[in-house]
């Protein structure tokens, strides 16, 4: 006898918004795992490092495979294949006796998990329509954005209480019980896929609305989540704990969910350019405010205003990532979360010599610089979208 699925809404929203959570705790909850492990396995810190490294490669490599086998066999079908992988790569990775052992199961689990997140805002964009769309998706984002505030804070708790390896059995306990629950929610009709995921690619390449989009999460991704690395150790740098540091970190969680709320509401009153506009702002205002002092609380607030343009400026092009090339919905959204791993990574290469040199003023200027045209950009060309499209 079958499960009955989840019919409204809501229940839907809450499943989707579970298995996003998942994903970010366990892609976030690594790196505070490190020393543990190193410690644990007794091998240097650089080759605990290469298992996130290769996580992380894995994850942003993974995002247009996902996406493209999701427009071919099904939204659901691709998020229960991608949790019972990652559940089985958790248990490998709880029993690994070694860092090699450990290193396979992490860039499985990280290859696995890929799939989440794309995939649940293309099955927002296939069920909600795009006039209410940045409601689901600012709430599918602001589960992202306490995964990885919780994985923070919470990674390295538990690995003092516990033990490194209660995190990897935490989230793959979880992703068990999410390939059970996602059995009941309903398969979103979709537009049928013609053609090679070669054509599916150049398709989106091909549009100017997707490539405009794709260029500017990627610079977006280097000033929101590139930057956001080394929140933690400018705040170690004056001398406070690595809880404090972590803590500051955690205010990006918080003022995107804090936020979320207040887009929820604006939704139906402000256009999309209007909400690309207040979040571009508050990024731009996050980095500029350490340029002028690097102390805790300027460095509090900027994160908690760089989650706000996360609420505003993010959700905005991530829903716009949902309509500009609709026959390729998940292609589009898979090609999009790639940019924005793509340009995380190399911001954060870009501000590393900056950062290892106690420059953080300086980190921060070029960051706020950058985050001007970001804002600029995002507005001025959603707004033309908007008018082109009516």
């Amino acid at each position: 006898m079958g499960t009955a699925p989840v019919t409204g809404e809501r229940g839907r929203l809450r499943l989707l918004q579970l298995s996003t959570f998942t994903s970010n705790c366990d892609r976030f909850a690594i790196a505070p795992l490190l020393v543990a492990i190193s410690l644990d396995l007794r091998v240097p810190l650089v080759a605990a490092a290469a298992v996130a490294s290769g996580y992380f490669l894995a994850y942003g490599l993974m995002q247009p495979v996902w996406g493209i086998v999701s427009d071919r066999i099904g939204r659901v079908r691709v998020m229960r294949v991608a949790l019972l992988g990652a559940a089985l790569s958790g248990v490998v990775s709880v029993v690994a006796p070694n860092i090699v052992v450990l290193g396979v199961s992490r860039v499985l689990a990280g290859a696995f998990f890929a799939a989440i997140v794309p995939s649940t805002l293309v099955y927002v964009g296939d069920v909600w329509p795009v006039e209410t769309r940045q409601q689901p998706v600012s709430e599918i984002l602001t589960a992202s954005a306490l995964g990885i505030a919780l994985a923070t804070v919470g990674s390295g708790v538990l690995a003092d209480l516990v033990g490194w390896r209660a995190v990897p059995a935490v989230t793959g306990a979880v992703a068990a019980g999410l390939w059970v629950a996602l059995a009941r929610l309903p398969e979103p009709e979709r537009e049928a896929v013609t053609g090679t995921p070669v054509r599916s690619i150049g398709r989106v390449l091909r549009s100017r609305w997707g490539l405009l989009v794709l260029l500017v999460v990627m610079v977006e991704g280097s000033v929101v989540l590139g930057v956001l690395t080394y929140l933690a150790p400018a705040v170690q740098s004056l001398g406070f704990s690595a809880g404090v540091a972590g803590l500051v970190a955690a205010t990006f969680g918080v003022g995107a969910l804090g936020c979320s709320r207040v887009v929820r509401a604006l939704v139906p009153r402000i256009p999309p350019a209007g909400m690309a506009a207040i979040g571009g702002s508050c990024l731009v205002v996050a980095w500029l405010l350490p340029v002028l002092v690097v102390s805790g609380p300027t460095l509090a607030l900027a994160g908690l205003l760089v989650g706000a343009s996360w609420a505003f400026l993010h959700t905005t092009l991530q829903t716009w990532a949902t309509e500009m090339v609709p026959g390729e919905r998940a292609t589009s959204v898979a090609l999009f979360a790639a940019c924005l791993f793509l340009g995380s990574a190399l911001g954060a290469a870009g501000a590393a010599p900056l950062a290892e040199a106690g420059r953080y003023p300086a980190q921060f200027a070029a960051s706020a610089l950058v985050a001007v045209p970001v804002a600029i950009t995002a507005t001025v060309g959603r707004r033309r979208y908007a008018a082109r499209t009516r």
